[in-house]
């Protein structure tokens, strides 16, 4: 656990030593290495923060469980937890899709013609009832355990 730590706070530091640097010599144009150690910094941070959750849950899991305080969960409760989100995350992907093209498009009749703020706003809203239905359906399931 010691390792992900040092693994986790080398590339922190790393990151944050060279932005001190930099801001105290700034230069023109920086160098590509500069650019690749920076990304591979944050992408070490990344790893070491992976591997700090992985292994603290395999903590969290074998600590002895308080008298009383915890219930059981069994796997057809689990499973039925997981489909009650189900229906969200996939209905905020969906919204997201939608969003995206509908958005730009919105921005560039804006540009040209402001007066259609009010139609462009009903575009997006209806985009975006998408994930608040998957929202509401997840409530009504959790409603059912």
């Amino acid at each position: 656990m010691t390792g992900l730590i040092v693994l986790m706070a080398l590339p922190v530091m790393a990151t944050l030593g060279a932005g001190i640097w930099l801001t105290c010599k700034p230069m023109a144009s920086p160098s590509p290495w500069l650019k690749g150690g920076l990304l591979a910094n944050l992408a070490l941070f990344g790893l070491g923060m992976a591997g700090v959750m992985l292994f603290g849950l395999q903590e969290v899991m074998a600590a002895e469980p308080l008298a009383g305080a915890v219930t059981e969960i069994t796997l057809g409760k689990g499973l039925a937890l997981l489909g009650i989100g189900l229906p969200t995350g996939l209905a905020a992907i969906g919204a997201a899709i939608a969003l995206g093209p509908i958005g730009s498009a919105a921005l560039a009749v804006i540009a040209e013609k402001p007066e259609m703020f009010g139609r462009t706003l009903i575009y997006m809203g209806l985009a975006e009832g998408i994930a608040i239905y998957g929202l509401v359906m997840s409530i009504l399931l959790l409603g059912k355990l």
